[in-house]
């Protein structure tokens, strides 16, 4: 499609989440041909992102995940640059990768996120089991695809979960284990799509149950009831709202038995492989993978 101009999908990058993010690009590279749009990939690790003016591309498709991808980094470039990108914004990229200050950020908005503590080589992590209860989640605050994440059931695992989130982040969360339907909501513009209830084995949706198996089941329709799925879309906006996100994400949340619900994260670079949660959400709400891949490019915007 003329319209749109030449296009680059930024791929791959430098981060831990590149394998999945050269994946993710090439679907949708593959998506935006067949739509007959003139799309280019660009990896910013193999040239400079400065090249993206000197090549004349008009729009930006951002399919970077982690670290200079989706953390407010490049999206800076791009606005340097004046050329319109897909996804969120800068101060609201860098938000959302960060788990800590986006739960400071929904703490202060009144959105249920669980419990936690900030961990440090410090830590008395005798102190914090005993404030979080067993088992735990442990996490580098800003890591994506499950990079890093251990579920810690005893004390004496805690070193070790600690040690592993560290190597990644020096921001490295404790959060409360939240026993519960894991459910996930796709986002594409002002629109909540269906939800998505996640199965996994033993509750393991870790990076190798995400990408490389067929173990977990996802079930959409979700099986929730119409009324507590309408409370958690209305949520899901006012908690990308709060961040200043915009034109396409993801929401992570669980769903206790209690039907309350609690936030876990916001994804403004989901996957987009083959087997990602945003585009199985569009295909139950009727949306082809190629018409979403081009409604994420339509919303490209600078500012």
């Amino acid at each position: 499609m003329s319209a749109f101009g030449k296009v680059a999908v930024l791929m791959g990058g430098t981060s831990a989440e590149r394998e999945i993010s050269l994946i993710s690009g090439k679907a949708v590279l593959q998506a935006l041909h067949d739509k007959g749009v003139d799309a280019h990939a660009f990896d910013p690790s193999l040239r400079p992102i400065w090249d993206i003016t000197k090549e004349g591309f008009a729009r930006v498709f951002v399919i970077l995940h982690g670290r200079l991808g989706e953390d407010g980094t490049v999206q800076g470039a791009l606005e340097l640059m004046g050329v319109p990108y897909t996804g969120s914004g800068v101060m609201a990229s860098a938000l959302a990768m960060d788990k800590w200050r986006t739960k400071l950020v929904w703490q202060a908005a009144g959105i249920p996120t669980p419990k936690y503590r900030m961990l440090s080589p410090q830590s008395d992590f005798t102190r914090v089991i005993k404030e979080l209860g067993l088992p735990l989640i442990v996490k580098p605050a800003r890591e994506g695809s499950s990079i890093g994440v251990s579920k810690v059931r005893t004390a004496n695992d805690m070193g070790v979960s600690f040690d592993l989130a560290y190597r990644l982040d020096p921001l490295v969360l404790a959060e409360e284990f939240v026993a519960g339907q894991e459910l996930t909501a796709a986002i594409l513009g002002d629109e909540v799509l269906p939800l998505i209830r996640i199965e996994a084995p033993e509750g393991k949706y870790d990076y190798e149950n995400k990408y490389f198996t067929d173990v977990v089941r996802y079930h959409c329709p979700a099986g929730i009831r119409p009324a507590v799925e309408a409370e958690i879309h209305a949520a899901v906006r006012h908690a990308f709202e709060v961040l200043g996100c915009r034109g396409w994400g993801r929401a992570d949340l669980i769903l206790r038995p209690d039907g309350s619900f609690t936030m876990l994260e916001i994804n403004t670079l989901p996957g987009m492989t083959g087997h990602s949660l945003v585009p199985m959400a569009a295909r139950a709400a009727g949306m082809s993978f190629e018409d979403l891949v081009l409604g994420i490019l339509e919303r490209a915007q600078l500012g």
